[in-house]
């Protein structure tokens, strides 16, 4: 199993448990979905019968992003002027640390990060943000989007801003 920790801050943010693809060689998209959650009960991800969700939801169950839960991300809120700010220093931090470590990455990053980054500005407003569990405000911010079924969720992360740790 690898799990993927946000370089800048160590926090955990998603594992290959999750179906993930890669596009633009710049980006990780990480597939979610809900699931119910209730002390002492394990949600393995399957549909539960209609009778059992409702009476799931009786007993004080709630229903979460599996992604959210898992990795123990909290949600943010940024207007876009704010998640540009955080955006340019976020790349600038990235860069710095491929520049040490993969300096044959950066122009790569750069023109992938810069390509990208107008894609997110141009939809910004379908996305949710959410920071890892230390809340670190120079970490990466994981995007949360919905798939064109408008039901499923998936997030986004920065390639490069992460670090793969087998178990």
């Amino acid at each position: 199993m690898l799990l993927f920790t946000d370089i800048i801050t160590g926090d955990e943010v998603a594992s290959d448990a999750f179906p993930t693809k890669e596009v633009d060689n710049i980006v990780y998209e990480f597939e979610a979905a809900k699931i119910t959650i209730k002390d002492g009960a394990v949600d393995i991800g399957a549909n539960p019968s209609a009778e059992e969700q409702d009476e799931a939801l009786e007993d004080g169950a709630q229903v979460v992003n599996n992604i959210v839960h898992s990795h123990r991300l909290h949600q943010t809120g940024y207007d876009k002027k704010q998640y540009l700010s955080h955006l340019k220093a976020y790349m600038k931090a990235i860069k710095a640390k491929l520049e040490v470590e993969k300096p044959d990455r950066v122009a790569a990053f750069e023109k992938g990060a810069s390509e990208y980054a107008k894609k997110i500005v141009a939809n910004f407003k379908d996305y949710e943000f959410y920071t890892g569990e230390s809340m670190n405000p120079d970490g990466m911010v994981l995007l949360l989007n919905y798939r064109e079924d408008g039901i499923t969720p998936y997030f986004t992360l920065w390639k490069d801003g992460l670090k793969e740790v087998k178990l």
